[in-house]
């Protein structure tokens, strides 16, 4: 047996000969019990002693101890004793992981911390990256997406922009990608998360990294079911179970079966689901990572609520909920409550059902909500432009040296200025395709508005309606709704040439197109319109027909289907000098009845006015400071049944 007095022998031999390689011989080639156990001390001094600057030499010398959070601290307290400052931002490093995995978010943030302050002491750029890495997994793990992506966009910054494209230079910038791809999942962006993971992959390929593929592909399969592409999706996660278990990661084939589990159950094959998810709860809190606890249990819950077991399920969502809830995981308490609403409906408790739903939409708009949207969208362009100007920065220094030593060489100089123009000119037309991009997109909304607006069935029922007062020989009548008609035909051309219109004009287009829908309903829809009085309607400008999506949702799926009286009234408020409200309000017989209604049509139309409406919203109000929010508010009587709905549409002045 190799022993404890040979092997520190050794070590001491090769500390002092200078032939750090050779303790790295001594570690990954005699890899007994005693150079993993007893043996770290004398690893430890010597390495603390010679105090090797690369990260990936300390990485490979403590490999295997990197999860003992005793070694570890050891590690530290020694490195910091000998002011070994790569040692002790590594020893950091792997204490942060190990708490975030056992969700100890804040005590894994200040050891990161730590480790960032260290690794700049250090010099090391490896160790800044993976710092900044390790931060930014924590908080996405937090749901806190901002911070989360601001850390990831600094670690990839600083990645991309080291001349010395080394190993554990590609692996952090491999990280970054997929941790940024992961955020971008989390806030259903599947194309954007795409293209990062893919990224990613591309590197993780070339570096031969099974680990690094193995997650790549777990988070292409993410994508690919997001967008509901689930034999894609399980393509990828196959391809990712078959790398974890080439490198026996346990963790990773536990994940993987949840995965797998969970297109199964979409595949409506629950039993199949069940077997493969239910064994991962043991796994899981055998790594004490409540993440994958929480996550385990609610996918459990899942299966046994498709297959009937409401009593087993409940207890399960149940459980999965109280881990989440313990250690703030907002993604999991949202799909806890998801899950829970669907069990409930299943067993006839639509109170309980709707009271977990509104929970779910509670935490799910805190992960994912219009600021954090608009928030990503500025940091891709912030990120473009910031890396687009290193790119010129670094090219117009090295374009001064070239003059300093080639100053007599007429031809480089020109050929140098030509090379100039061209790159210019290249910006300039992915610049104007760009912009040309973008004003196609803007087109295309608004002749899909356009089309909205002139639907064929409106005109044609509009005008059949007139027709029934010509053949009654009501020719009042008949040319009153005529001329209104008519004009009401005429505004929307007209408006359609305008991006934006008075908000008097649009309340004037409203109500002819109140008039005219009204003939089907017999004149039976009051409308009424309300206005603030220190309001003047002409000053204010917004977007042309927006207005008349959410009339027409009022009509046809909340008054259509009412019996007795039907009414829509229109609030116009005063909020300070940034902001008005317009409120549509209609006493019909609310959105969940609504859409129960739908379901029982043998034809069912997807309606396009409401997001056509929030694309053009979103254009307008980028020539404004503020940002328009819309919001829809289901109206319940004294008797906890519905009365109407309410449609509040915030848009800014400034």
């Amino acid at each position: 047996m190799f022993s404890l007095l040979k092997f520190t022998s050794l070590l001491h031999y090769a500390y002092r000969s200078g032939s750090l390689p050779a303790v790295l011989f001594l570690c990954l080639f005699l890899n007994t019990a005693v150079c993993q156990t007893v043996n770290f001390d004398s690893l430890t001094s010597v390495v603390v002693e010679k105090k090797p600057s690369s990260f990936s030499e300390v990485d490979e010398l403590f490999n295997n101890f990197k999860r003992d959070t005793l070694k570890m601290k050891y590690l530290a307290e020694e490195s910091a004793k000998n002011h070994y400052y790569t040692g002790q931002s590594f020893a950091y490093n792997m204490l942060g992981v190990q708490a975030r995995n056992k969700s100890s978010y804040d005590v894994s943030i200040n050891y990161h911390r730590m480790a960032l302050s260290l690794a700049e002491k250090a010099k090391s750029v490896d160790l800044r990256v993976m710092s900044l890495n390790m931060m930014g997994v924590t908080y996405r793990r937090m749901d806190a997406v901002r911070s989360a992506l601001d850390y990831h966009k600094l670690a990839l910054s600083i990645a991309e922009n080291t001349p010395s494209k080394h190993e554990s230079i590609l692996r952090s910038t491999a990280v970054s990608l997929n941790s940024i791809g992961n955020i971008y999942l989390t806030l259903k962006q599947f194309d954007l998360a795409e293209e990062q993971f893919r990224k990613a992959l591309k590197i993780e390929e070339q570096l031969n990294n099974k680990l690094g593929l193995a997650i790549n592909y777990q988070n292409l399969g993410y994508v690919m079911e997001g967008k509901d592409s689930l034999d894609i999706a399980l393509q990828n996660y196959k391809k990712s179970l078959k790398y974890n278990e080439e490198i026996d990661s346990k963790l990773g084939i536990m994940i993987c079966h949840n995965s797998i589990g969970q297109i199964y159950l979409k595949q409506n094959k629950p039993k199949q689901g069940l077997a493969l998810i239910k064994p991962t709860i043991e796994v899981a809190g055998e790594f004490g990572d409540n993440f994958y606890i929480a996550m385990a249990n609610i996918n459990t819950g899942w299966a046994l609520a498709t297959l009937g077991d409401y009593k087993e399920a409940e207890k399960y969502l149940k459980q999965g909920l109280s881990v989440a809830l313990q250690h703030n995981l907002q993604a999991s308490i949202a799909d806890s409550y998801n899950q829970l609403s669907n069990l409930k409906e299943k067993e006839g408790n639509y109170n309980d059902a709707l009271q977990y739903l509104k929970k779910y939409h509670e935490y799910d708009e805190k992960i994912l909500n219009e600021k954090n949207l608009q928030y990503t969208s500025d940091l891709i362009i912030k990120y473009d432009t910031e890396k687009k100007k290193n790119q010129i920065e670094l090219l117009e220094k090295e374009n001064e040296i070239v003059k300093i030593k080639l100053t007599q060489n007429n031809k480089i100089l020109i050929f140098i200025g030509l090379t100039m123009l061209l790159f210019v000119g290249l910006l300039f037309i992915i610049y104007r395709q760009y912009k040309l991009r973008n004003e196609r997109k803007l087109l295309l909304v608004e002749q899909q508005m356009m089309r909205s607006q002139m639907n064929p069935h409106f005109l044609f029922n509009s005008l059949n309606s007139i027709k029934l007062y010509i053949i009654n020989n009501d020719k009042e009548k008949a040319v009153y709704y005529l001329n209104k008609f008519s004009k009401l035909i005429r505004t929307i051309l007209a408006s359609s040439q305008e991006k934006e219109i008075s908000l008097a004009d649009e309340l004037e287009t409203m109500e002819l197109y109140i008039n005219i829908e009204n003939l089907r309903f017999s004149n039976k829809i009051n409308y009424g319109v309300t206005v603030d009085r220190d309001l003047n309607l002409n000053n204010i400008k917004i977007p042309s027909l927006i207005l008349q999506p959410f009339l027409e949702n009022s009509i046809w799926h909340g008054l259509s289907t009412k019996e007795g009286e039907k009414i829509i009234h229109i609030n116009i408020k005063n909020v300070g000098s940034s902001y008005i409200n317009i409120e549509v309000l209609d006493n019909g017989v609310g959105r969940a009845k609504s859409a129960e209604l739908k379901q029982k049509k043998v034809l069912k139309q997807k309606s396009i006015g409401i997001d056509l409406t929030r694309e053009r919203l979103t254009n307008f109000a980028k020539n404004y400071r503020n940002m328009f929010s819309l919001t829809f508010e289901d109206l319940y009587d004294q008797n906890n049944e519905p009365k109407g709905t309410k449609v509040i549409l915030q848009i800014p002045l400034t």
